[in-house]
């Protein structure tokens, strides 16, 4: 298995839900909303991939100043290669394209609490989300 990065390679709305699908994202994304997810990928201003041949196999899109702080909304890993280091290799291309002192947060899925202590990321206790009015 031979993945390749990229911090420049552009995909569609069909392809990310797609992922979303094959991750365990879709059932925490707007994936019946083509509109919608692609506005995510238009307005997100950093978006590295993962590919398998021809194949999307990972994503992370942030939305960032590239320079004091990187809000990763979206780690989306297919499960088929979840586990052999995919996740890791796109949060260290995501570094790569930040100031070395920008700092990534995120929200961690629930299913994902246990994954992110384990590559050295601190919980911080004080977030804080403003729920869309119905």
């Amino acid at each position: 298995m031979k993945i390749e990065y990229f911090h420049d390679r552009k995909i569609t709305p069909d392809q990310f839900i797609d992922l979303l699908r094959r991750s365990t994202l879709a059932e925490r994304r707007p994936v019946h909303d083509l509109a919608r997810i692609a506005d995510m990928l238009a307005h997100a201003n950093l978006v590295c991939t993962a590919w398998d041949g021809g194949v999307l196999v990972g994503v992370s899109r942030s939305l960032t100043d590239f320079a004091y702080c990187c809000y990763l909304s979206d780690l989306a890993v297919d499960v088929v290669y979840q586990k052999k280091g995919v996740g890791k290799a796109l949060i260290r291309l995501t570094q790569t394209r930040l100031h070395p002192q920008c700092k990534i947060i995120l929200l961690a899925a629930p299913k994902a609490e246990g994954y992110y202590p384990k590559i050295g990321f601190s919980h911080f206790h004080s977030a804080w989300i403003l729920a869309s009015p119905k």
